[in-house]
């Protein structure tokens, strides 16, 4: 069962299309992960999902229910975390994990439930501004796990962390569609990351989807292509590089 498909889902700026005719499948109780170069389309395609940006054109269902007309219903499915969190400096940790929980009505134990998940307790109390960047990462993927939504949308969540916070980040990815029965799509650039934690993959460039399957599908695909299969990073560059070509030859 898919818990996010998109029909030919198109965002265009002008004479700029940023993602085109896509069609993703992100299947129930899987890690997802969302694949390309700066640009690609990765965070226009999850800033659509939340209703951030419009389609141009195309359609997509998230849990059966339809965008635009199921918008807030979809919202109330989805905890995210898309490029760098925000949050009040001012405010301790618990304080500002307080206020997303009092907007998604949710009870109060949910706070510290979310603040245990990503390893951030003994800082609850700890103004956001004297934060490190790593444990801002960690405060937004707090702010995205609270309520235990039944689907992730995570956008580079382990930046600006160290290989300790990297680990225990991919470690915590990964066990939740088990743990929570949650549904996870995770863009990342660290491609031997996304390796060790995905179940799928999507690649994109350019705005168009290359390749999505499983990540055995995606060897076999590199070994009948002749690319590189041992690793995803070499797979991942050596697709980009013939579709840069492909589209250079096509101009």
């Amino acid at each position: 069962m898919n818990r996010i498909e998109t029909q030919n889902l198109t965002k265009a700026y002008g004479n700029f299309t940023a993602v085109e005719d896509l069609n993703l499948h992100i299947r129930k109780g899987r890690v997802y992960g969302f694949l390309g170069p700066n640009g690609a389309g990765k965070s226009t395609t999850m800033k659509m999902f939340l209703g951030l940006t419009r389609p141009t054109r195309g359609s997509f269902h998230i849990d059966g229910k339809t965008y635009p007309s199921d918008r807030t219903a979809i919202l109330k499915e989805i905890g995210s975390f898309i490029e760098a969190p925000a949050f009040y400096g001012n405010l301790t940790g618990e304080e500002n994990l307080e206020i997303i929980r009092k907007i998604l009505g949710l009870p109060k134990s949910s706070v510290s439930d979310a603040l245990e998940l990503v390893g951030l307790t003994p800082f609850r109390r700890r103004l956001a501004k004297k934060y490190s960047l790593g444990m801002k990462q960690r405060l937004g993927l707090a702010g995205a796990l609270i309520g235990r939504p039944p689907i992730l949308l995570l956008d580079e969540p382990t930046n600006g962390l160290d290989p300790v916070g990297i680990h225990e980040i991919r470690t915590l990815i990964k066990s939740l569609p088990q743990q929570y029965d949650c549904t996870v799509l995770v863009s990342s650039h660290l491609l031997p990351e996304v390796e060790l934690m995905a179940d799928d993959i999507g690649i994109l460039n350019h705005g168009r989807l290359l390749f999505e399957g499983t990540m055995e599908e995606l060897k076999a695909r590199a070994l009948a292509a002749g690319f590189p299969a041992d690793r995803l990073e070499d797979t991942f560059l050596a697709m980009i590089d013939e579709d840069n070509r492909k589209r250079g030859a096509g101009r």
